[in-house]
């Protein structure tokens, strides 16, 4: 489907406006090309809406590596479309989030699915959620590493959120335990992405 631009600005106008109301805004990344990964958006994965969202201020200086730890790992598109829905689940309903709390998830099957996407801030990083976008790679990566095509969709989509404007450049890589007590993002994939473009070992916390 494609756009001419008096249709864009339309869509940009509403968007502005339901989110100054605090209504959730359209996710509008369906229509960006995602020509070396698979995506699926919010709908292709069955996901509930947002009760509410807050804009990012873009591009972001982070990017914030996760791991799920439960749900495990998925490999099949069945499988990762379920453990959306059931983090989404747990964070909307026993934490009481707004959202899923992750901007973007990669799964066993080396697709993306798309949490808060590129423009909403996300709850997965304390005082780092509105300076990064969130990427959690569904699995229990304490011992052992993610498969490389989970791996290198990741890295990706980092690339991908450089190429559109909303990572910054500069970006600096870290996984969420440089910026909170937790083992996340797991050992072997903290040592893993030590070992990426852009890492940065030495981040301070903000409390």
């Amino acid at each position: 489907m494609f756009f001419n631009i008096a249709e864009m600005l339309f869509i940009l106008v509403i968007s502005m406006t339901l989110s100054a109301q605090g209504i959730p805004k359209p996710y509008l990344t369906k229509h960006f090309d995602y020509d070396t990964f698979t995506f699926k958006t919010r709908s292709d994965w069955g996901s509930k809406p947002a009760t509410s969202v807050r804009p990012l201020t873009l591009p972001v200086p982070y990017v914030i590596i996760h791991h799920s730890y439960t749900p495990p790992a998925c490999q099949t598109s069945n499988q990762c479309e379920e453990a959306m829905r059931s983090m989404q689940e747990f964070h909307q309903v026993t934490r009481n989030w707004v959202d899923i709390g992750y901007n973007f998830a990669v799964g066993g099957d080396g697709v993306v699915y798309e949490g808060r996407g590129w423009t909403n801030i996300g709850a997965h990083a304390s005082e780092y959620n509105s300076v990064s976008i969130g990427i959690v790679l569904i699995g229990d990566w304490v011992s052992s590493v993610p498969p490389a095509h989970q791996l290198q969709t990741a890295k990706k989509l980092i690339a991908k959120g450089v190429e559109l404007g909303y990572i910054s450049r500069n970006y600096k890589l870290i996984g969420h335990r440089q910026v909170k007590e937790t083992e996340c993002p797991g050992q072997a994939l903290f040592n893993e992405i030590s070992t990426w473009d852009r890492f940065e070992p030495n981040v301070k916390r903000k409390s």
